[in-house]
């Protein structure tokens, strides 16, 4: 393990760091079961990245306290995982979230109406981007 990326910090800081990571597999566990949970699978990349337990640990426990926000329910969270999967042509975790959004009872209208959004934004997007090189190449002028 590479200690030294904390050993510049305040000699406080640096001791619960390492304390903390001596126990890093154990709160791996944990957070790969708190995955499981939340989403009803285990997602494909996360055995994988559970091979690098000094950033699983950390990075594992930052996307569950995002994924799960004080300030909405988890079935909003998981439409809103529907819709980002969408978009970015994540199909397994498409998979994943509209499974996760059934689970915290989401309909099939709620699940399509979340991916046409996706689409709607997406498409804009490519209008937008496309019409802006058009208008440069093309003035109205013209």
């Amino acid at each position: 393990m590479k200690t030294d990326l904390y050993l510049s910090m305040n000699p406080e800081a640096s001791k619960k760091i390492a304390a903390f990571l001596e126990n890093r597999e154990e709160v791996c566990d944990d957070v790969f079961e708190q995955f499981e949970e939340t989403l009803g699978v285990v997602p494909f990349i996360l055995p994988i990245l559970r091979e690098r337990p000094d950033s699983f640990v950390f990075n594992g426990i930052g996307d569950l306290y995002t994924f799960n926000p004080e300030s909405m329910d988890r079935k909003t969270a998981e439409l809103i995982a529907i819709a980002a999967a969408a978009a970015a042509g994540a199909d397994s975790c498409l998979k994943v979230h509209i499974g996760a959004a059934l689970q915290e009872g989401a309909t099939r209208e709620q699940v399509r109406d979340a991916i046409s959004i996706a689409g709607l934004v997406g498409k804009t997007r490519i209008l937008g981007a496309s019409f802006r090189v058009m208008q440069s190449a093309i003035p109205d002028d013209r």
